[in-house]
């Protein structure tokens, strides 16, 4: 009885040791790509943040306009100042104002949708991989059907369907474009864990909880699940980026966020309708920067993430 008893000193050095989670972010933290991401990624969620107090601070709205003091005396708008650090827009609105609330659009569209996604995904990978056979024949041409349709068609036929009589929307649009990011995602995420369910599903760790009669549930919730979800986050962090420039995009073409509301995509759009740029860069470059700093930082937290957590990669 007395060897079960531990000593002091072992309790001491368990309650020392760090958890698994500090221990992840301390490696994560240590590759470099991992950390220059989340750097990028972490000041643009402050920037995001940031909004209504910086727009405070101004005095400038994000749909506020300012024809008085943004506009020249021929109507063109005003270059960077102290009270427009990025200028304005042809319609008198403060670009720099305007971007940072575009921040929160992107992130509020981007990130529910990939996650959806990959809430779907994952679910539908599971059943299939696992199951295999007539399952997953079925669930595989489903998938394959998914992927055949075309993105920016396909929005803009189920996003014309969103007009009311009077032609304005009848579900917000920033709900149907998380909607229909998230179908359009999902498909990847169910290919990328079929994959990985059809390695693990004949594994020695599988087939010894089928042998003490686990039941299917078990085998996937305990055995399958927490091997796959590394690399599935992994996945979340690059398909983040690739929805936030598809809002972008729909936003672009006019049938996502709509003006007045800014959005990068909408904001791109209106400087190149107006070719206004080719004079006035400023108009271009919150938002184009914007979107690009996003898109570099979420790849390179991916690709440092992706460095750490995979089991093959030898560490020193």
């Amino acid at each position: 009885m007395a060897d079960t008893i531990p000593s002091p000193v072992a309790l001491a050095l368990a309650a020392q040791s760090p958890s698994p989670t500090i221990l992840l972010l301390k490696r994560l933290w240590r590759e470099r790509a991992a950390r220059t991401g989340a750097v990028i990624v972490g000041f643009v969620l402050l920037a995001a943040l940031s909004a209504p107090l910086v727009s405070n601070l101004l005095g400038h709205g994000p749909m506020q306009q300012f024809e008085d003091t943004a506009l020249d005396e021929m109507g063109l708008p005003i270059g960077p100042t102290l009270d427009f650090p990025l200028g304005a827009d042809g319609n008198g609105r403060d670009v720099f104002v305007r971007t940072l609330y575009g921040a929160q659009v992107s992130l509020i569209v981007g990130i529910p949708a990939t996650t959806i996604a990959m809430i779907i995904g994952t679910a539908i990978g599971l059943v299939s991989g696992f199951f295999a056979g007539r399952t997953d024949r079925v669930i595989s041409q489903g998938i394959d059907v998914a992927l055949s349709f075309p993105f920016v068609v396909t929005a803009l036929s189920l996003l014309a369907l969103n007009r009311g009589g009077t032609g304005q929307p009848i579900v917000p649009p920033v709900v149907v474009v998380i909607t229909i990011i998230a179908l359009f995602s999902w498909a990847y995420f169910a290919r990328l864990t079929r994959g990985l369910v059809l390695e693990l599903r004949t594994s020695p760790m599988v087939e010894a909880s089928r042998t003490i009669g686990a039941s299917w549930v078990r085998i996937i919730w305990f055995d399958i699940l927490p091997n796959i979800l590394p690399t599935v986050f992994v996945y979340w962090a690059v398909q983040l980026p690739a929805n936030i420039v598809a809002e972008a995009t729909l936003s672009f073409l006019g049938v996502g966020i709509q003006a007045p509301m800014p959005s990068w995509g909408n904001m791109i759009a209106e400087a190149q309708r107006t070719s206004l740029y080719q004079d006035q860069p400023w108009f271009l470059a919150g938002p184009g920067l914007a979107l690009f700093l996003t898109v570099v930082g979420f790849n390179t937290l991916s690709a440092g993430m992706r460095n750490v957590l995979d089991p093959n990669r030898t560490r020193t």
